[in-house]
């Protein structure tokens, strides 16, 4: 079983930023392609950037130019840059596999909130 690990969120001012976390470990061999998602209050879980295998990234329209998703595979280490923060970026952070991946989802973990102030 993977266990998911999200840090880094937190309170900030819009303009700002904020760096997440998410350490993999369990039956996880090494982390090459992982997915940032995130849960606005009274939303639906939503999809912000992914990285693949082939270390390609995508990001959803809201998002892009903002964030930067990388992965340090020494560490099973996804990280999420995000500049530029607005209040619609507001919500509960999580890691995880990408959507089609052949595996399915890991096991969710408690995620990041992020809040960010007008």
């Amino acid at each position: 079983q993977v266990r998911l690990v999200e840090s880094g969120g937190g309170l900030v001012q819009a303009g700002g930023s904020l760096r997440l976390s998410c350490a993999a470990s369990g039956s996880i061999v090494r982390v090459n392609t992982m997915s940032w998602y995130r849960q606005a209050p009274g939303k639906q879980r939503e999809l912000v950037a992914t990285f693949t295998s082939g270390g390609t990234t995508s990001y959803a329209d809201s998002v892009k130019g903002r964030f930067t998703i990388s992965i340090d595979n020494a560490k099973n280490t996804v990280y999420l840059q995000m500049n530029s923060l607005q209040p619609e970026d507001t919500g509960v952070y999580y890691c995880n596999a990408p959507p089609l991946n052949r595996g399915g989802f890991y096991s969710w973990g408690q995620g990041t909130q992020v809040t960010v102030s007008s």
